[in-house]
């Protein structure tokens, strides 16, 4: 079973991951997005540990900071940014199932918040894919990102 939770430091050990260098062109790994965090210092960007049947088997970030302007003209939004899944472990439904359940995780703790928005590459067809079934939604509106083009995303809550 999937579930969410803000991430410990002991979940770490599980969270280090490699990721090939396919993977690597599209998101972070969590180390790199643990650094971000801790250099902002600003308390604006939480991490999440994407557990599978209690142990860490994903991560991403819920970024309240002023990077989700670059999406979206909602003040009331917030950026999911640095999903990935242990390679390890991907093919299983983890990260559809977490994408699922991230609305919960941000209304119950975020009431104010009323959409989540993300950039996915667009050669990522894998992970747009995955936020489509999930209902997040495509408009036109792309950016260029470190590894070229991306979709912009958006669900409302």
């Amino acid at each position: 079973m999937v579930s969410l939770k803000f991430f410990e430091i002991s979940d770490f050990p599980e969270l280090d991951y490699a990721l090939d260098e396919n993977q690597g062109q599209y998101t972070s790994t969590v180390e790199k997005a643990l650094e971000r965090i801790k250099e902002r210092n600003d308390n604006k960007a939480l991490a999440v540990t994407i557990l599978q049947d209690e142990k860490p088997a994903g991560f991403f970030v819920l970024d309240f900071g002023e990077d989700k302007l670059e999406f979206t003209d909602n003040e009331k939004s917030v950026l999911l940014r640095s999903l990935s899944v242990n390679p390890n472990l991907q093919g299983k439904g983890i990260g559809k199932a977490a994408m699922q359940q991230v609305d919960r995780l941000v209304r119950e703790n975020f009431p104010d918040c009323d959409e989540i928005v993300l950039a996915v590459n667009q050669k990522n067809i894998s992970a747009y894919q995955i936020y489509l079934k999930t209902g997040y939604l495509y408009e036109g509106k792309s950016r260029i990102g470190r590894s070229g083009p991306q979709y912009l995303m958006h669900k409302k809550l």
